[in-house]
């Protein structure tokens, strides 16, 4: 079964830049994304990508985050600079896999002093 795993969040000042890793267990992937979901609230898109390498953010993360993806080795990547303690949040890769939608387990990102 095709899976998605990412990496690479954690505590980081404000101001401060991290990137968040997401692996895919196979290729055939179209659209990636990524979302977050904080505290007690709902799960909100934060930017994705097509194959063709189109990307679409959205606006409170606009200049300051990059989403990327790399084909060849099934990953996708945010890019996430110039930090606020609002982008605090659990971060999901999401995946569209011939039709279906795949979600990663989530990754934790705390930004604070």
């Amino acid at each position: 079964q095709v899976q998605l795993v990412e990496s690479g969040g954690g505590l980081v000042q404000p101001g401060g830049s991290l990137r968040l890793s997401c692996a895919a267990s196979g290729s055939g992937f179209s659209i990636m994304g990524w979302f977050r979901q904080a505290p007690g609230k709902q799960r909100k898109l934060v930017a994705t990508i097509t194959s063709g390498g189109s990307t679409n953010y959205a606006d409170s993360v606009k200049g300051r985050f990059t989403i990327s993806r790399d084909n060849a080795k099934n990953t996708v990547y945010l890019q996430m600079n110039s930090l606020k303690p609002e982008d605090t949040a659990v971060y999901y890769c999401r995946g569209t896999y011939y039709g279906l939608t795949k979600w990663g387990q989530g990754t934790q990102v705390t930004v604070s002093p």
